[in-house]
């Protein structure tokens, strides 16, 4: 999805930009051989770079991400676990400096920068997170994402997390993995899917100006329309209140994601000139 205009718009993007079975689909023509992600990038205008949770890139790698996207691509970069998972926001100076000064060369394509926390990290821990938050460089965009219950449960904690994140213009990221946690658990791949996805309520706030949407499917597309026909309303909304709202999409084995994403698309109103798919050649696939 191409759109070259610096105002307020959609973004729509994977999880990653390499999976395999995606690569018949997203290749383009060229006189040169081109890596996984300029094609992609060819597609989508956003990707979460997952990637960097579990291990930084070399410089190297940074400087090609860069050389490989155009100029309105956005990437979405997870802060490493061994910041929020391994040291829990403690004692992590050194680790936030590698991190910011690794990826300076490239921030005017990051969207955003955002911090996944563990489940395990409640309510007692909001203090600490405040902390953290509050000094972190001012001069990029964040996405933060919670999954403690007590986050869900609209009393004092979530009421206080989510007037932190708007005063301090963060944004909240929504996970909605009510159709994973709705399919046939009969099938492997779901059953999969349910034991890696957070099982949490959906609170369709926007606390910042990039409101965050991660959506996991079902692998059956069909079955997620009337699940995310709710979505088509809310982020035209968000688009008329000028903000730019970001919307992931996975499914239990990712192999279905791209055409999953074309009919969320199709349903939100975007040309269908930016995503033009061939057919995949898996015939376990359920297209739409």
């Amino acid at each position: 999805m191409q759109n070259t205009s610096a105002e307020t718009k959609l973004r729509i993007g994977m999880a990653m930009w390499s999976e395999k079975a995606w690569q018949p689909r997203l290749t383009r023509q060229t006189e040169t051989p081109c890596s996984a992600l300029y094609h992609y990038s060819r597609v989508f205008n956003s990707v979460e770079g997952n990637t960097t949770f579990y291990a930084l890139p070399t410089p190297a790698a940074v400087a090609k991400w860069r050389q490989d996207t155009p100029e309105d691509f956005k990437f979405s970069l997870k802060l490493p676990q061994t910041i929020s998972h391994q040291k829990r926001l403690c004692a992590v100076s050194h680790e936030l400096s590698e991190f910011f000064n690794l990826f300076a060369p490239l921030q005017h394509k990051i969207g955003l920068v955002k911090l996944q926390l563990p489940a395990s990290f409640g309510p007692d821990d909001l203090p600490l997170l405040m902390t953290f938050l509050k000094q972190l460089p001012r001069d990029w965009q964040y996405g933060v994402e919670v999954r403690h219950l007590a986050y869900f449960a609209k009393g004092d904690i979530e009421k206080r997390f989510n007037g932190f994140l708007i005063e301090q213009q963060m944004n909240r990221i929504i996970m909605d993995s009510r159709p994973v946690f709705l399919a046939d658990a009969s099938n492997p791949v779901i059953q999969h899917g349910q034991t890696q996805k957070p099982k949490v309520p959906v609170h369709a706030i926007a606390t910042s100006n990039q409101p965050v949407v991660r959506f996991i499917g079902d692998i059956a597309l069909e079955n997620n329309r009337a699940l995310f026909l709710p979505w088509v309303s809310k982020i035209q909304q968000w688009l008329k209140q000028g903000k730019s709202p970001y919307l992931y999409v996975h499914t239990a084995d990712n192999l279905q994601a791209p055409e999953l994403a074309a009919m969320f698309a199709e349903m939100l109103g975007e040309p269908a000139a930016w995503f033009n798919l061939p057919e995949p050649e898996f015939d376990q696939l359920a297209m739409f």
